[in-house]
């Protein structure tokens, strides 16, 4: 346990071993595109159980992957023992990251901003640590573009899905947030996942400092 620790111990549990193995392949190509054509040293941020480590290109030199929930953090320990490329997982929070300034080429959220205490915060944060020239990636479920969507999206957050989802925020506009932190959003676009349970709308791809 340390200070920066944030802990969903039954959501964790319930996320690694259920959740995240629903997604299927689908997932799997959205998570390769995510990381596609990165290099140098790069944060994740909110690694969670570390899905993502798989897919990092040779081309990347060193991940730190910071991850604040305690459960979580071990499975992407045991993740990146089997990682393509050199990836340490540390402690630490969005609004707090443990690098320096301008200390890294990229910066990757996935579906971790639905979750923070202050997205602008952390974007923020993701800049302070990005090098000039530097970009940010995204996949993160948002706020629907049409009424059904984004009533019921509204709806869920009122009520305990914040308390049970690890406080996911489902009806928040991560891109409207990305662009007033200063980000250029042209190499972000919006998808629908569509799978097992309701149409979830999705951004993916680069920002740029």
């Amino acid at each position: 346990m340390t200070e920066t620790d944030i802990r969903h111990p039954i959501f964790a549990r319930v996320f690694h071993r259920l959740l995240r193995p629903s997604e299927g392949a689908l997932f799997d190509d959205y998570r390769r595109e995510l990381l596609d054509g990165l290099a140098g040293e790069v944060v994740e941020i909110g690694a969670g159980d570390g899905a993502n480590f798989s897919f990092y290109p040779a081309t990347v030199t060193r991940v730190t992957a910071v991850e604040p929930e305690p459960y979580l953090r071990a499975r992407a320990t045991e993740a990146a023992n089997g990682a393509p490329v050199p990836i340490t997982v540390s402690p630490g929070r969005d609004e707090r990251l443990p690098l320096e300034d301008e200390s890294v080429d990229s910066a990757v959220f996935s579906l971790v901003l639905c979750s923070v205490r202050d997205p602008a915060a952390a974007l923020a944060e993701a800049r302070r640590v990005l090098r000039p020239n530097g970009e940010l990636r995204v996949l993160e479920h948002v706020i629907a573009d049409h009424r059904v969507g984004s009533v019921a999206q509204r709806a869920a957050q009122r009520t305990v899905w914040p308390l049970l989802c690890g406080n996911c925020h489902p009806a928040r506009d991560t891109l409207r947030t990305i662009e007033a932190a200063g980000l250029q959003t042209d190499g972000i676009r919006r998808v629908t996942l569509r799978g097992a349970g309701p149409p979830m709308p999705i951004i993916l791809g680069r920002a740029t400092r």
